[in-house]
């Protein structure tokens, strides 16, 4: 990992270094002070992302699951928190992945103890997909401890701060949604598809 004290990881978030013929971002109404707390603002934003990401790659290896594996267990313990029956085609379209994909994910979670399939309860032809109570404290007690901070971060704004956070937050996320950009949707080699 990079040093902060480098130059170059110090400007990551330094529209100025980024960006110095304004071919991206038309600074010219700006003045320097906006810059300079915009680029504080970028920073922080970075920051978060990097304690987000080393959160994620220290649970994947605690758990020793890959990302997916980890998004699944995520969504299998909401549901159960709700009550909800996840079923192998739910949890497909929750994660964006293929029939077989899914299959063979659920038997790599099965086979490390993390769920269990057993019958729907409402439906005949279909499986319930549940999280194992071991999994359930593991995840709980690591990375959902960590993650519940956030929400004491939040609680510590005022409520207008908070409506303005998110109204930044929402407004981000929406303009770095990709579209139709056809470098988004092509296999570097030009072919169509998924990717790997």
């Amino acid at each position: 990992m990079a040093s902060h004290d480098d130059p170059i990881t110090g400007s990551l978030y330094d529209v100025d270094s980024a960006d110095p013929n304004s071919d991206l971002v038309d600074r010219s109404a700006l003045q320097r002070s906006d810059i300079a707390e915009i680029t504080a603002l970028m920073a922080a934003m970075g920051r978060l992302r990097d304690a987000e990401d080393a959160l994620a790659k220290a649970s994947q290896e605690y758990m020793e699951l890959g990302q997916t594996d980890m998004r699944a267990i995520h969504y299998l313990i909401i549901a159960a928190n709700r009550g909800e029956v996840i079923t192998p085609g739910a949890l497909a379209v929750h994660l964006a992945i293929s029939t077989a994909s899914t299959t063979k994910l659920l038997d790599r979670l099965e086979r490390g103890k993390h769920i269990v399939r057993s019958p729907h309860p409402s439906d005949r032809r279909a499986l319930a997909i549940s999280i194992t109570p071991e999994t359930h404290v593991a995840a709980r007690d690591t990375v959902g401890r960590k993650h519940a901070t956030r929400f004491t971060a939040a609680a510590a704004l005022t409520s207008q701060e908070r409506e303005i956070v998110a109204r930044f937050l929402d407004d981000v996320a929406k303009r770095m949604t990709l579209g139709d950009e056809p470098w988004a949707t092509r296999h570097p080699s030009g072919a169509d598809g998924e990717l790997g």
